[in-house]
């Protein structure tokens, strides 16, 4: 259960934008912003911060929820077309358990970005 995450970034305006058009497919947008800090969310809340606090850091892993799995593969589409590399194609993750589906994108700073849906296909 997560209220908020926040990501330190390199190049705010392409992280700015790669977010912009990766999210939108899952009904996220920019709900906030102010000098080089972006707050991404649903319904006036932001839930997904980016910033430029000095040296960025990787190895992090975020997952955002989706409602359905066009949702997830949508999610997928847009993060390559927006710049971002894949990191494991839409599909499902039995691993995790037998509804599990999921996509992986590395953004612009190298991060670990994931769409999920936990419902039945």
């Amino acid at each position: 259960m997560l209220d908020h995450v926040g990501l330190d970034v390199s190049d705010y305006e392409a992280s700015k934008g790669f977010y912009e058009a990766a999210l939108a497919p899952l009904g996220y947008e920019l709900q906030m912003e102010f000098e080089n800090v972006a707050g991404f969310g649903r319904d006036g809340k932001p839930e997904f911060w980016i910033s430029t606090r000095g040296a960025s850091q990787t190895g992090i892993h975020v997952a955002f929820a989706s409602p359905d799995r066009e949702g997830v593969d949508r999610f997928h589409a847009a993060a390559l077309a927006a710049g971002g590399r894949s990191n494991g194609e839409p599909g499902p993750r039995p691993l995790y358990h037998e509804k599990y589906y999921g996509a992986y994108v590395l953004d612009p700073d190298g991060n670990n970005v994931e769409a999920v849906c936990h419902a039945a296909p």
